[in-house]
């Protein structure tokens, strides 16, 4: 058997079919998911990080199923290894992704190699910014979260000003940055929508987004209601 098949079997022991109804709905378009749930792939990923054939396991083409790429992406962003390595992993396993979920799960696996070369994976990440792929534009803005600081948000505003995509998960991932903009740097991000040239459903779905946060005021919220593009 390969390594991942080994892993596969592993996987098939943690199935839950319940859960496998309820994530299917959660990620419409994706047929081969499993039925595992995260804080369990979560605790096989850090097992398989541990193992000396782990490489030999992200690098395999041979996956099947949904949970197999997830754990993939989790190994990539857990494992001992000097960022260079890290980023040749990424860059290979970048386009295996299909859906939001792997997607954003990876980015979050990611935090460490971000903390450890921020300026180099914020150079890694330009080109995806730029991508008219919809995952890999979803890669790139989902991993901007990580910048969302002092010394990025102007850049990150900017950047904003210039999106310009169709797709859908792509847009749901800039009003998802801005939103986070917004709860970090409410001022400069008010001022940023004031003056938005982001198309109106992705400018609405930011207002949307922000309004349903915890962390924003009801007078807040009532202002940016006032600001929705008819």
């Amino acid at each position: 058997m390969t390594t991942t098949e080994n892993i596969r079997k592993e996987l098939q022991d943690l199935v839950d079919s319940k859960y496998q109804e309820f994530h299917s709905a959660l990620v419409p378009g994706i047929g081969n998911i499993l039925g595992v749930r995260i804080p369990q792939l979560r605790i096989l990923a850090k097992e398989i990080a541990k193992r000396d054939n782990w490489r030999m396991f992200v690098e395999a083409t041979d996956t099947k199923f949904y949970e197999e790429t997830m754990l993939q992406g989790m190994v990539i962003g857990l494992a001992k290894m000097e960022l260079d390595e890290r980023m040749k992993h990424i860059s290979m396993f970048v386009p295996r992704i299909d859906n939001w979920a792997v997607c954003d799960i990876f980015c979050g696996e990611l935090k460490t190699a971000v903390k450890k070369g921020k300026a180099t994976v914020w150079q890694f990440i330009q080109p995806y910014l730029i991508s008219p792929k919809e995952f890999e534009i979803r890669f790139g803005i989902v991993m901007l979260f990580h910048y969302v600081d002092e010394e990025h948000i102007d850049a990150l505003l900017a950047y904003a000003d210039t999106f310009n995509h169709d797709a859908y998960y792509a847009r749901m991932a800039m009003a998802w940055m801005i939103s986070i903009c917004f709860i970090k740097f409410p001022e400069k991000t008010m001022e940023y929508l004031k003056q938005s040239k982001l198309d109106n459903w992705t400018y609405n779905k930011s207002l949307q987004k922000t309004i349903e946060s915890l962390r924003v005021d009801k007078e807040t919220k009532d202002i940016l209601r006032g600001m929705k593009r008819r």
